[in-house]
Order: C-alpha cells, then structure tokens, then sequence
C-alpha cells in the first residue's frame, strides 16, 4: 500500500468512528455536528501532514504526537466510544482495525525482545 492510500484509509477510520460518536452522543441522524466536524477536519489534516506515515500504524501508537492536547483528548474520547460500537455499524472496517492492531503488537514485541 502507498503512502497516499494508508492516509486515505486513515482518514476514512477516523472520520467513520466520529459518525458512530456523533450518531451517539449528539444524536445527530445525517453527517456531523459542527463539533465532531471541526474535530474530524482537524484529524484529517494532521494525517495528511504526518512525516511518519509510512512506518507509523494508528496515532495511538506514534512516539510523536502532532495533535494539540485538547483535541488529542477528544480524539481519545471518540475512539473509547466509537471503538467498541464499530462492529456494529462497520463490521469489516472493525475486523480490519483490530487485525492491523494485533499484527502491530506482535511485531513491537518481537522488537523489544531482539533489542
């Protein structure tokens, strides 16, 4: 996968996982409040600005975090929501998420273990 591609794949994840939040805690039926879209807006050209796109996995995981603090918070508190609810609105985005995450950590592991 090109760089250009994962920072689209990105950017679709984070801007579904902001519907489910929307959709939850604002109870907004179609697109996004102005709120969850600021906060999507903002995601978006983090990602399209982040020189570690072609080694890096999620934000979460990154050394270096590009986002101002209150908007890394607000990023975290959609995720704790939306994350556990995307297997149910976007099964296969979901499935795809937790492979990539898992596949993540046992590489991190393996690398601590050869260091």
């Amino acid at each position: 996968m090109d760089i250009k591609e994962k920072r689209e794949k990105e950017k679709e994840m984070l801007g579904l996982m902001v519907q489910v939040y929307c959709r939850g805690k604002h109870r907004q039926k179609k697109g996004l409040c102005p709120q969850c879209e600021e906060l999507r807006d903002y995601a978006w050209v983090r990602t399209d600005k982040c020189p570690f796109m072609e080694t890096k996995t999620f934000c979460s995981a990154c050394k270096v975090h590009c986002y101002a603090p209150k908007m890394q918070e607000k990023v975290r508190e959609v995720m704790r929501y939306a994350g556990p609810r995307m297997l149910w609105y976007h099964p296969w985005a979901a499935i795809k998420h937790i492979k990539v995450t898992i596949q993540n950590k046992r590489k991190e592991k393996r690398n601590s273990h050869v260091s």
